[in-house]
C-alpha cells in the first residue's frame, strides 16, 4: 500500500505554514485531441441542487472545430490514495458516472497518491500504477492533467531500488538530480501524449529553507526551469504551470501586501511566487493552493465570508503575473473537527466556487473524491458504501456544466443578503448561508431555500 502524506481529509496542509493571473489566455488547442473523443455531458439532474431546463445537447468538438473557450471544463478533481480505479466494479462504474456526466479535469501525481515509484533505479521505469490511473481517467471521459511530484529516492539521497514512503512528501530532489527529474518528466510526457497540462511539483515539498525561515524559491525555480524545458522539447503544445505554492494566512495584522477581513496572507509565500514569476524560463499558467481558514483562528470573519480570500488571492496573482491563467490545484474550506453537516459543507464549498468563477480562475481541482473505508465519506463525490452520488458530486457537475471558462456572468441580486447568487444567461445557482429557512426574491422570483440549501434554477429560454 502506498501511503499518502496524511494531509488529505480535506484539511489544510500540515506543512510549515510559511505560506501565503488570469483567465482568458489558456491555450485551449492543447486539449483538442482529448476533446475530440468527448461529447458534452448528459443533462441529468444534479444532486446537491437539481438543474432545471437542461436545453439541447451541443456537438462534440472536432479537429476542424477547436473547443471554444466556454467548453473548457474549468472544474475538476485530483485523484489521491483511494480512488475508483481499484474499487469494486459497482463503485467504479458509479464513479465513472459521476465524473463523466459532464466531463471534468482529472489530475494525477506521478508518485504517491495512489501510484508507485515511477523510476526505482536510474533508467528503470515502472509506470504500471500510473497507466491504471490514466486509463480510468480516459474511461470516465476526463481531460487528463499530471502533477510532476514526487521524486524517486535515489534522486533525494536515498538508495536506488528502495522507496521510503515516509519521506516521499517531505524531500525534494537534490540539485545534482534536477536534470534526472527533468528526464523523468519527459519520459512521462512521452508515455501519455494526450496529456497536455502538467503542474510542476506540489506545495514546494522539500523546498523550505530552515536557516532563513522561508521558501527556497531559488531551488524550486531552478528545477522548474529544467522540467519546463524538457517538457517543451517533447511537445511544444504541452502547457506547463508552477509554482504550486501553499498560501497560508493569520488572523492578526502583519507585514504583508495582501490583507482583508479574512486575514493576513503570509508574505513569504507571496515572495516565493514573485521570485518564480520573475525568474521562470516560461509558463502557461500559474498554480497555487490554500485554505479559507487562517492558521490560528479558522474561518474569519465567518465560514462563508472567509471564502472571499480565494477571490482576493486570485486577483493578486493575475495582477502580479501579467494576467496569466490561474489554477487552484487544491482548496480547503473546513476547519478541523468542525462538526459540519453535509449540507453546510456543500453550501460553503459552493460559495468558494462562486469566488473562483467571479475572480476569473481558469481551473480549480477538488482534492480527493473518495476516502478509505465503507462508512461516511464527508465531502466525497462517491462513497464505497454505495450510497449513490454525494452532494458534492452534484455541485461540481453543476458548476462544470453551467460555469465553464469564458461563460459570461450576469448580475442577479437577492433581496436577502444571506442568499448568495451566481448567474449566467441560462442558469442561476443560489446558496442559503443561514442555518434557517430563508424566503427572498431572486432574479425577480420568490424562492424559499432550506437551511444551507444549494438550489439551481433555469433562466430565460431553455
Amino acid at each position: 500500500m502506498i501511503p499518502t502524506d496524511g494531509r488529505h481529509a480535506r484539511r489544510r496542509p500540515p506543512w510549515p505554514i510559511a505560506v501565503g493571473a488570469g483567465v482568458l489566455a489558456v491555450v485551449l488547442v492543447a486539449g483538442i485531441m482529448i476533446y475530440a473523443a468527448m461529447r458534452v455531458g448528459s443533462r441529468d439532474e444534479f444532486r446537491g441542487g437539481e438543474v432545471a431546463e437542461a436545453g439541447p445537447s451541443q456537438p462534440a468538438p472536432t479537429l476542424e472545430q477547436p473547443p471554444a473557450l466556454e467548453d473548457w471544463p474549468r472544474w475538476g478533481v485530483t485523484h489521491t490514495q483511494y480512488s475508483a480505479d481499484t474499487a469494486p466494479k459497482q463503485i467504479s462504474e458509479q464513479a465513472k458516472g459521476v465524473l463523466g456526466r459532464v466531463p471534468m479535469l482529472q489530475n494525477q501525481h506521478i508518485m504517491g497518491w495512489g501510484v508507485g515509484n515511477p523510476e526505482p533505479r536510474p533508467g528503470q521505469y515502472n509506470l504500471g500504477d500510473l497507466d491504471r490511473r490514466m486509463k480510468f481517467i480516459s474511461s470516465s471521459r476526463g481531460l487528463p492533467v499530471i502533477t510532476l511530484c514526487c521524486a524517486p529516492d535515489w534522486m533525494k539521497g536515498g538508495q536506488a531500488g528502495r522507496t521510503d514512503w515516509s519521506k516521499n512528501h517531505t524531500v525534494a530532489p537534490k540539485r545534482e538530480h534536477f536534470d534526472d527529474y527533468a528526464k523523468l518528466a519527459a519520459k512521462v510526457a512521452r508515455q501519455y501524449p494526450t496529456v497536455k497540462h502538467f503542474m510542476v511539483w506540489n506545495e514546494f515539498k522539500g523546498f523550505w529553507d530552515t536557516t532563513s525561515n522561508r521558501w527556497d524559491a531559488e531551488g524550486y525555480t531552478e528545477m522548474y526551469n529544467k522540467v519546463y524545458a524538457a517538457l517543451k522539447q517533447v511537445d511544444d503544445d504541452i502547457q506547463v504551470g508552477g509554482p504550486y505554492v501553499p498560501i497560508g494566512s493569520e488572523s492578526g495584522a502583519g507585514a504583508s501586501e495582501l490583507t482583508g477581513p479574512w486575514g493576513t496572507i503570509d508574505q513569504r509565500a507571496l515572495d516565493a511566487i514573485e521570485y518564480w514569476i520573475q525568474h521562470k524560463k516560461g509558463a502557461d499558467f500559474i498554480v497555487v493552493d490554500g485554505a479559507s481558514m487562517t492558521n490560528d483562528k479558522g474561518n474569519i470573519p465567518g465560514d462563508f465570508a472567509a471564502q472571499a480570500k480565494f477571490g482576493a488571492i486570485t486577483t493578486w496573482l493575475r495582477e502580479k503575473s501579467g494576467d496569466m491563467p490561474v489554477w487552484w490545484a487544491e482548496w480547503y474550506v473546513e476547519p478541523d473537527n468542525s462538526g459540519w453537516s453535509e449540507e453546510k459543507r456543500t453550501a460553503v464549498q459552493a460559495t468558494a466556487l462562486m469566488e473562483f468563477a467571479k475572480s476569473g480562475v481558469t481551473s480549480a481541482l477538488y482534492w480527493n473524491p473518495q476516502t478509505k473505508g465503507q462508512g461516511v465519506c464527508p465531502g466525497c463525490l462517491w462513497s464505497t458504501a454505495d450510497e449513490g452520488d454525494m452532494p458534492m458530486a452534484g455541485l461540481l457537475s453543476g458548476f462544470t456544466r453551467w460555469f465553464p471558462l469564458g461563460v459570461r456572468l450576469q448580475q442577479v441580486d437577492a433581496s436577502d443578503e444571506r442568499i448568495r447568487v451566481l448567474a449566467q444567461e441560462r442558469q442561476v445557482v443560489m446558496v442559503n448561508t443561514a442555518d434557517a429557512e430563508v424566503t427572498a426574491t431572486v432574479d425577480g422570483k420568490q424562492v424559499t431555500l432550506k437551511p444551507y440549501e444549494v438550489k439551481w434554477e433555469g433562466r430565460g429560454q431553455g
